[in-house]
């Protein structure tokens, strides 16, 4: 549209020439009401701290807590936040038909060396007036962050900008998510599958099939979300990338007996077999 103060055609002209509603052109997005922001922190917290809690338990206790909800209304929050209890829902046990779903390959597979498992999954971060979304690739063997974007919607593309980047440092042998619509996508499958990676997929309504991912959201929201009040996506980008720096290079992880995840993640292999060497062919002679 021709800025009204520069235009030399009406505002009905403009818009029958662009084949537009008029009316969309005054249409300003409301922001969450202060009542929505804060019922959708509390599930945050609800959910971190109680990952199989479902919809039902999570809706009596915020009517515990004195919030007027009821449950298609939580629902339609969780939904929102992508989020969902870990506890089986009916008819788990049909088989699912729906496209790009993929098995759980992980059942009795430890991630053995760097670059052999990775996790994907998305995370609800909030701010002080409303909320964004955190998408992480974690290394579960070292427990680095191979890369992360963060994003105010739950559009695909943030999530495949961080596959991107994140197959630009590695290639894992296995890829693991939830089922999710971002993940059984045709274009994050075929990311995956043109590097030749096995995709795995938790168990519908398994979150913990991808415990490591939801630690690492644990966190995240405990040592650096919840002790500060974002006020714009700017600040909570800068906090989360200051932060993520701190847990790649210096926090210290009990599990990696107390080394911080990028001397663990780039630690040089042994050249002692072929498997060694092709997993690390730079340093291996």
């Amino acid at each position: 549209m021709i800025e009204r103060e520069h235009e030399d055609l009406s505002m009905r002209a403009q818009v029958e020439l662009l084949g537009l509603n008029r009316s969309g052109l005054y249409y300003r997005p409301q922001p969450p009401s202060q009542e929505e922001i804060q019922i959708k922190h509390r599930i945050d917290e609800l959910y971190t701290k109680h990952p199989y809690y479902g919809s039902r338990r999570i809706t009596a206790q915020l009517q515990l807590e004195g919030v007027e909800i009821n449950r298609k209304a939580t629902q339609r929050h969780m939904r929102e936040m992508g989020i969902e209890g870990i506890s089986p829902g009916p008819n788990l046990s049909k088989r699912t038909q729906k496209e790009g779903i993929f098995p759980y390959l992980l059942r009795h597979t430890n991630s053995q060396y760097p670059n052999h498992v990775w996790g994907l999954d998305i995370t609800y971060i909030r701010l002080k007036a409303s909320w964004m979304y955190l998408v992480a690739v974690l290394d579960w063997y070292s427990r680095y962050v191979v890369s992360w974007e963060l994003d105010q919607t739950l559009e695909m593309p943030f999530v495949l900008t961080a596959l991107e980047r994140a197959l630009a440092v590695a290639t894992p042998t296995i890829c693991n998510s939830d089922q999710g619509s971002h993940f059984t996508s045709p274009l994050y499958r075929q990311l995956l599958q043109e590097a030749s990676v096995q995709i795995s997929m938790d168990g519908k309504g398994r979150a913990l099939d991808n415990i490591f991912t939801e630690r690492l959201w644990r966190t995240i929201k405990y040592e650096e979300v919840y002790l500060h009040e974002y006020e714009s996506p700017k600040d909570a980008r800068q906090h989360l990338r200051d932060y993520l720096q701190f847990y790649n290079h210096q926090r210290l992880h009990q599990s990696l007996n107390y080394r911080p995840p990028a001397s663990v993640y780039f630690a040089p292999r042994p050249c002692g077999n072929d498997e060694d060497q092709a997993l690390n062919r730079e340093q291996c002679p």
